[in-house]
């Protein structure tokens, strides 16, 4: 085949190449919304019909046999005076700001258990995620017993420099303190892989060049290591916070329902739980529900508004 003068193949390839996408578009068709349906269909199954049922059951009373009556904001309404609501919303602050304290920890222990030639790194980092993968009814039993206020290993411990510990399950104000180091000691583990995942995307050569400039090792941690991790740190914060205002079962299995400090422990998924399942008052439920996902949504695009203060991305 003879070609034009001044018409080369890469030419007559560049020429057909739009050509091509453009014809193959349509033939695309259904094919990729084929492969994508059973996400969708489980998104809008599990996730969007469920939120909006949710949002309609607000609305509504239900009866001691079933059933549904519309009641407009009386459920809303009725949340906003209960004390007991307010009080779950602190309790569940405190706990999400206990947990997030961990990440500064989880960095330290990350950094530690990354550095080059350290021996049994894998084991190290087998030994802090296996906390995260255990149920959180073993980990409770065994809190428990370390909390015990007459035979617990913490009060014992305490006992030794003359500190007469408190019961801690069982007094209002430490138990939910108590709760919330168990949720950072089984979170650290979570933060350590993540973070872990991110100190190795981090270029030796920033290293080598502090060294150079006579950077002391602190220096590095806090001049290259931090700002470059602040990715990883604002992922593990996003996912800290949405696990600590969904705080339920570490608090039920700790402290059970007879506990007479749970009154003024309880978090706002366990108000949820003893009206939806216990006194069968689902459209209050509903309410304390939407007010959860409310407070979630609010804080995550709070979180992701300020990211561009703090967050660097290489």
């Amino acid at each position: 085949m003879t070609l034009p003068a001044g018409t080369t193949l890469g030419g007559i390839a560049a020429a057909q190449r739009p050509a091509r996408q453009r014809a193959g578009s349509p033939t695309d068709g259904w094919w990729p919304w084929l492969f994508v349906l059973p996400t969708l269909l489980g998104v809008l199954v599990f996730y969007i019909w469920p939120l909006f049922q949710t949002g309609y059951l607000s609305f509504t009373e239900t009866g001691p046999f079933g059933g549904e009556t519309w009641v407009g904001t009386e459920n809303y309404a009725k949340m906003l005076g209960d004390k007991n609501v307010g009080l779950a919303l602190v309790n569940t602050v405190v706990y999400t700001v206990i947990v997030l304290l961990g990440i500064p920890v989880a960095i330290l222990l990350a950094s530690m258990v990354n550095r080059p030639g350290l021996r049994f790194a894998t084991f190290y980092r087998v030994l802090f995620f296996m906390p995260y993968i255990a149920m959180p009814t073993a980990v409770a039993l065994v809190w428990r017993m370390i909390y015990n206020g007459d035979f617990g290993i913490l009060n014992w411990f305490l006992s030794i420099f003359g500190i007469d510990g408190p019961y801690w399950t069982s007094t209002p104000g430490f138990a939910i303190v108590a709760v919330g180091i168990v949720g950072m000691w089984s979170s650290l583990g979570f933060s350590m892989i993540i973070l872990s995942a991110g100190l190795k995307n981090i270029p030796p050569d920033f290293y080598e060049a502090a060294q150079l400039d006579g950077a002391s090792r602190w220096k590095q941690f806090t001049s290259i290591t931090v700002p470059l991790l602040t990715p990883s740190i604002f992922f593990v914060t996003i996912i800290s916070v949405i696990n600590g205002f969904q705080l339920f079962d570490l608090l039920y299995a700790i402290m059970g329902s007879r506990n007479p400090a749970m009154q003024q422990s309880q978090s706002l998924v366990y108000i949820f739980y003893n009206q939806a399942f216990i006194h069968n008052n689902r459209g209050y439920a509903a309410a304390i529900a939407m007010l959860i996902l409310l407070v979630i949504g609010i804080v995550t695009w709070f979180q992701f508004r300020m990211q561009k203060r703090w967050v660097n991305y290489v």
